[in-house]
């Protein structure tokens, strides 16, 4: 795939709107909006790389309620004919087919990998990757396994997207401030991840979300991985414009 000349390809992630709370969530909300209308006439391409709301489960005929401004702005880009592609996280993993239907968003539960202008991509939110965090992996499997989807859908929506709330605030809690934390690229997982699969094959770009920290690491002379940070603390992009990808701050919306 070719990018077109003067546009370019976006990636972002880890919105978590719903936290910490309506107000707060709103704000991002607006701003996230304003970005996206601001870089629709450049876009060739949206990528959203997980953790877009803090919790998200679709029912068979319920969607959590909120977030108008948003799902009303993508359903207008990819009606204008620009895609945008979205990767689960780990806090929205339990997709069923509304974005597909509704947005013309394709949902990607796994890593997956592109290519544009010859240059590689290895793109995905990034939990569950890379060495360590077992418990968190065994979890995982547990949260994706259908039976368990069925069970979780049969509570009530509020009792349901209660609990869940409920977790996903006792979660934040327990990891505090370590996301703001880098490891050194001895001991970040998912740069040791890249580095395995840069191994066996060849990628220019290393794209994930998940760590919440915006970083931008050489893995040799001609790969690099890139964090895409977040939109809570320090609204961070990459933008691709067919021959370099940026790691850039949101400045100047408001």
């Amino acid at each position: 795939m070719e990018v077109p000349a003067g546009k370019k390809i976006y990636f972002l992630s880890d919105f978590h709107l719903g936290a910490p709370d309506f107000e707060r969530s709103l704000q991002r909300e607006k701003k996230i909006v304003a970005f996206l209308e601001s870089i629709r006439n450049q876009a060739a391409a949206i990528f959203i790389v997980g953790d877009m709301f803090d919790f998200w489960f679709e029912y068979k005929h319920v969607s959590p309620k909120g977030y108008v401004r948003l799902l009303g702005k993508l359903a207008e880009i990819t009606d204008s004919g620009i895609p945008i592609h979205f990767f689960v996280g780990n806090h929205d993993m339990w997709m069923r087919g509304y974005f597909e239907r509704e947005l013309n968003i394709p949902v990607y539960f796994e890593s997956k990998s592109f290519e544009w202008n010859g240059k590689k991509f290895f793109i995905g939110h990034g939990d569950g990757l890379g060495p360590g965090d077992h418990g968190y992996k065994l979890l995982k499997k547990v949260f994706r396994n259908k039976i368990s989807q069925v069970l979780f859908g049969m509570l009530h929506p509020s009792w349901g997207i209660g609990l869940a709330n409920f977790f996903s605030r006792e979660s934040r809690k327990k990891t505090g401030a370590a996301d703001e934390v880098f490891l050194g690229e001895e001991n970040e997982w998912l740069v040791i991840f890249s580095k395995e699969i840069l191994a066996k094959q060849h990628y220019d770009y290393f794209i994930f979300g998940h760590r919440h920290l915006p970083l931008d690491i050489k893995l040799n002379d001609n790969s690099r991985y890139i964090n895409l940070g977040d939109w809570i603390k320090y609204f961070t992009y990459a933008e691709f414009d067919g021959h370099e990808t940026q790691l850039k701050k949101l400045e100047g919306l408001h």
